[in-house]
């Protein structure tokens, strides 16, 4: 038996993450309520074909608070029993979820007329806090669109391999935010930055007249090491505490030049070491879909 639960703050995309687990064999069941998770668990044991069962939870801030309170004690217990368990949460930004929900004019589940949209998101962090707390994978959707998220959820727990840790090397702006998702982050703002070259500044760290400004500094040729000599070190020790997956963010100021250049280098060098390695570019992504 393999099962996964899933949840999040509404219109995160719980729901979508949920189809997509659905697509690919899982049974599904949305809004269990947390206490009955133990119930679940055993009646789908006493199976021949247990085994095999793929099971995705959907739990959501329509629980009580009581059982999200007791959520953590509940899947520790479950883990010391050594069900194969995963825990994703999908976060977002207070704006993008308040824009959100303007454009579709669905209505919060703890808005009310005593309680606007912000209160509300804001009472909802609080209440799956918990959850958030003892996720095994938490995503930021504030920058992805409906495809981006399938693709994500695909990519980091459909196709993810017991053996194998997956590393997505994301390159980002600061003046937007540091990503949820990062587990750990460098920052490359102290660097050369080829914004203020005219002829570099319309391109891109993907664009061979940036790749060959920033290989000509010292000082991003010495990031660059430090950081490849970091993860050489530490990655394998995360990967032997049974992490299935590490975000290792790049920030620079706008997210177009220098935090691309190190992510894509980064991303080819560990690519002939780990099995799954991927890169993504937050700004860029952003830049392409308006």
């Amino acid at each position: 038996m393999h099962l996964i639960i899933v949840s999040g703050l509404s219109g995160s995309g719980k729901s979508t993450a949920l189809h997509v687990l659905e697509d690919v064999g899982y049974n599904c069941i949305d809004n269990l309520p947390v206490s009955l998770l133990p119930a679940l668990v055993a009646q789908i044991q006493i199976h021949r074909d247990a085994d095999d069962q793929r099971f995705a939870i959907g739990v959501d801030v329509r629980n009580a608070w009581q059982d999200l309170n007791i959520f953590p004690e509940m899947i520790g217990t479950l883990k010391e029993a050594h069900i194969p368990i995963h825990v994703l949460f999908l976060d977002t930004g207070l704006p993008v979820l308040m824009q959100r929900f303007s454009e579709t004019r669905r209505k919060h589940p703890l808005s009310d007329r005593e309680t606007n949209l912000q209160e509300a998101i804001s009472k909802e962090q609080t209440l799956l806090e918990p959850i958030r707390d003892t996720a095994d994978q938490v995503l930021d959707t504030s920058h992805l669109n409906l495809h981006e998220l399938r693709d994500l959820v695909k990519d980091r727990v459909v196709g993810q391999h017991d053996a194998t840790m997956a590393i997505q090397f994301e390159s980002f702006g600061f003046k937007h935010g540091v990503p949820v998702n990062a587990d750990l982050v460098f920052d490359a703002r102290c660097l050369p930055n080829p914004h203020w070259k005219p002829n570099l500044r319309a391109h891109s760290g993907q664009d061979a007249e940036v790749i060959a400004f920033l290989e000509g500094e010292e000082k991003v040729q010495a990031m660059y090491r430090d950081i490849e000599n970091f993860l050489s070190r530490w990655l394998p020790h995360y990967q032997a505490n049974s992490r299935s997956y590490i975000t290792v963010a790049i920030g620079c100021t706008g997210g177009q030049h220098r935090s691309v250049y190190l992510a894509e280098r980064l991303k080819k060098q560990f690519a002939n070491l780990y099995d799954n390695v991927l890169v993504r570019h937050r700004e860029l992504n952003e830049a392409e879909q308006h």
